[in-house]
């Protein structure tokens, strides 16, 4: 086993929630000198986990906005795969990077034009700025707000708390062919 976490509203409650002795019936020999208790944050899959909540980890960020525009279809193909971990923290994803996944279709000449240029820009600073999706409420009611344009379709699933609305996933596709003919309800 790799990575556990075990959290709670106080340390007792954290402690009873850990039961050390689950760890030993199953024989899982804890590393001590990797291990971290009474943590406020940490960093989880490349994420920055705090009581404000899911967060961009700022360090592997830094690399992405140093990044010059791709030269050929490899250094769009790295730099989408690079945004796509993050998604979720963006905001109509899909619609934003569909100049460059233009460029990646089968037999499309590689012709970095303005549109591209803007497509990259706009994710690098998306990417760059540091945006907090939030756990969810389970006392709150859920808002899911969805959008349809010709060649994707976007949703957010968030929670209002007061007059704030906290996002807590943002999802967005690109339609193939056949997707993007179906009428606006269907998608």
């Amino acid at each position: 086993m790799d990575d556990f976490f075990v959290f709670g509203n106080s340390f007792d409650n954290c402690l009873n929630n850990l039961d050390l002795q689950r760890f030993k019936d199953a024989n899982i020999v804890l590393n001590w000198e990797k291990c971290h208790f009474m943590v406020k944050e940490g960093i989880v899959l490349r994420h920055k986990v705090s009581g404000a909540g899911l967060e961009v980890n700022k360090a592997k960020i830094d690399i992405i906005s140093k990044l010059p525009p791709p030269t050929n279809v490899k250094s769009i193909r790295s730099f989408l795969g690079h945004a796509d971990f993050y998604r979720h923290f963006i905001k109509d994803f899909s619609k934003i990077a569909r100049p460059l996944t233009k460029l990646l279709e089968k037999d499309t000449p590689f012709e970095f034009n303005d549109e591209c240029h803007k497509s990259f820009n706009s994710l690098k600073e998306k990417l760059t700025c540091t945006h907090v999706i939030v756990s969810p409420n389970w006392n709150l009611p859920f808002e899911l707000m969805g959008d349809a344009s010709e060649f994707t379709v976007g949703a957010v699933l968030g929670q209002k708390d007061g007059k704030h609305f906290n996002p807590i996933y943002f999802a967005s596709k690109t339609l193939n062919a056949a997707q993007q003919k179906y009428t606006v309800t269907e998608k």
